[in-house]
């Protein structure tokens, strides 16, 4: 089966690999190589999680402030 890119898969899908990733590099028996290409992998997954997770916030935030016509605006960060 071919590897999708994280932005493509669901939010779910990608938390669900992430999930196995961290399952796998927990049990410390993963050569090296393989190891660095799992976290390279996951770190990708999180990124698209992450960035899945803000859009859907804005959405949240744009029904709940009863203007559908507004336009998703980037979070502030906390300091």
């Amino acid at each position: 089966m071919a590897v999708k890119k994280p932005e493509n898969l669901s939010f779910e899908q990608a938390m669900e690999e992430l999930a196995t990733i961290v399952n796998e590099m927990e049990q410390g028996d993963m050569p090296l190589d393989h190891a660095l290409k799992q976290f390279e992998r996951g770190v990708s997954l999180a990124n698209a999680s992450a960035s899945k997770l803000k859009h859907a916030e804005q959405k949240v935030a744009i029904l709940m402030s009863n203007e559908p016509s507004a336009e998703p605006t980037p979070f502030l960060e906390a300091e």
